[in-house]
């Protein structure tokens, strides 16, 4: 797909680092799939991955957690 920041880039499949904030929770989860910009780097999760890293989210602050890096790992 052309990417919609740059609108120069085409996206490839990678995996990528993401950060999630929410109040005092910090997450990173790693090795997530997403398609990424050959041009500018932005990240583009699909749905299905974004609904599983608010899962993510949900558990850790849930535990309370306040700094913490996951491996992602799919449904």
């Amino acid at each position: 797909m052309k990417c919609v920041i740059c609108k120069q880039g085409q996206t490839k499949p990678g995996n990528v680092t993401v950060t999630l904030e929410r109040g005092n929770l910090t997450l990173g989860l790693k090795s997530v799939p997403a398609e990424v910009c050959e041009n500018c780097c932005e990240q583009y999760v699909d749905q299905t991955t974004a609904a599983k890293l608010l899962q993510e989210a949900e558990s850790a602050a849930r535990s309370g957690v306040q700094i913490e890096v996951r491996s992602y790992v799919a449904a």
